[in-house]
């Protein structure tokens, strides 16, 4: 077999100094525009998609959905795939070998920016298969004497429904609660435990608020009780420093395009020592250890580990970078605006991740008139009604403010410049929802509306 060794281009595409990479993204025209004077940057550049006409491709702050691709990344999964196009499971040939190597290149790059060992890294489809395989997995092969679960009410909802499908299993899931700050009270994670707990999951950080949970303590807590503990870290690896054994994980979700990576593209990573067991969600030729059968997408697991080398390096420089964009957020819209709540802890938080809460705004109508940025909401649509999102319900926040929030995600290539357009149009637009709000003008002439007794006609 090849000696696992990067080839020459892709070394090059990677060691590009942070510098040469453009932080402002060649898809946002309102990023290009944002420190020049907009109201008629946009008249030839306007776009109609599903009924709704805006004045340029949007500034992007919405990356805890995805990240774009670093260029560096792409130059390095565009050189494999024109030169490393064999079948990583070809063992007979050079085409095969090359491929095989670039993959177990892309395993040392992941199991190094966790502190694993690469043959504790098994390649999958992206977090969501990953969750799928940890939860269920764990529990079928130790279903003969494990039939508790423990989890959270603001886990991601593949694992919320992975554990929903348990109990039609007849398996029992504990849903803990989380404080007003979205941390788990650890007090009441041990009191969970019971002898027959096969499994706790909980998110290292919220993909919704952002706040990062005591991983340490809870590995502890999993350790004294000799209960598997897993983790959707989605959202954590290459933005946090991670370390699967100072946290006594068992299992840890993981995604590519959280990264700046690829789609399409995840990991599980699976203890070795001691050992933990589960059953493959599918069957097949065995591939990745018995745990992941299909053939290994070479191209993107390449991307995958080379985003994983990136984060690695310059985790401290994105984290400072990031960290001075949100205080620059948060403070130029608490200047112009009252009635603004950050959703979850601000102490133990990912910086890049920030939920906020309009007061006497409805969080749907403020997001349909910031058309020029692309944020999510804390709401959700159902088919049958508007529902405020579960995670900010299970904080404790009022259903009038869960309904207001909005999530603005900050990455490597977001800029200044469109920090201050944000905060610009944020700004305008609450201000305009606001002066039609007959509550915001009760409240102005100092009415307290939450002891109104409201009748209905």
């Amino acid at each position: 077999m090849a000696s696992k060794v990067i080839s020459s281009t892709i070394r090059r595409a990677l060691s590009k100094p942070h510098g040469a990479v453009s932080r402002r993204h060649h898809l946002s025209t309102v990023a290009a525009a944002a420190a020049a004077d907009t109201s008629t940057a946009y008249e030839d550049e306007s776009i109609l998609m599903k009924g709704v006409r805006i004045s340029g491709r949007p500034l992007y702050l919405d990356m805890q959905a995805t990240t774009p691709i670093d260029p560096r990344v792409f130059d390095a999964m565009n050189d494999s795939g024109i030169n490393e196009y064999g079948n990583p499971h070809s063992r007979t040939h050079l085409y095969g070998w090359e491929a095989e190597n670039a993959v177990e290149v892309a395993r040392i790059q992941v199991a190094k920016l966790i502190g694993a060992s690469p043959k504790e890294i098994i390649f999958m489809s992206g977090a969501t298969e990953a969750n799928n395989t940890a939860v269920k997995g764990v529990m079928h092969f130790y279903r003969d004497t494990k039939k508790h679960v423990i989890t959270t009410q603001t886990e991601h909802k593949c694992v919320l429904d992975s554990c929903r499908h348990l109990q039609q299993e007849g398996f029992e899931v504990t849903y803990l609660p989380v404080k007003t700050d979205g941390l788990v009270d650890l007090e009441m994670l041990r009191e969970a435990i019971r002898p027959d707990t096969g499994l706790v999951s909980i998110m290292a950080v919220n993909n919704e608020i952002g706040v990062i949970q005591p991983m340490e303590e809870i590995g502890m807590i999993c350790k004294e009780h000799n209960v598997p503990f897993h983790t959707d870290a989605a959202q954590a690896i290459g933005k946090i420093p991670v370390d699967v054994k100072k946290w006594n994980i068992a299992l840890m979700s993981m995604s590519g395009h959280k990264i700046y990576g690829p789609k399409g593209v995840g990991a599980l990573f699976v203890r070795r020592r001691p050992r933990i067991r589960l059953e493959p969600l599918m069957n097949g030729g065995g591939q990745e250890r018995g745990l992941r059968s299909g053939t290994a997408s070479t191209q993107q697991i390449l991307g995958f580990g080379a985003a994983c080398e990136l984060a690695m390096r310059e985790m401290e420089y994105d984290e400072k970078w990031i960290k001075g964009l949100q205080e620059r957020l948060l403070n130029g819209v608490r200047e112009k605006l009252d009635g603004v709540v950050v959703n979850g802890s601000m102490e133990s938080r990912y910086s890049g991740n920030l939920n906020l809460s309009f007061a006497y705004v409805e969080g749907e109508s403020l997001l349909m008139g910031l058309k020029e940025v692309a944020v999510s909401s804390g709401s959700a649509c159902t088919s049958a009604s508007l529902e405020p999102s579960y995670v900010l319900r299970a904080l404790g926040v009022d259903e009038d403010m869960a309904h207001t929030s909005i999530r603005f995600g900050i990455g490597r290539f977001t800029t200044k410049e469109e920090i201050d357009k944000a905060v610009e149009l944020t700004v305008r637009q609450v201000v305009k929802l606001r002066e039609m709000s007959p509550l915001y003008e009760m409240v102005k002439e100092g009415i307290d509306i939450k002891n109104i007794q409201w009748s209905q006609h």
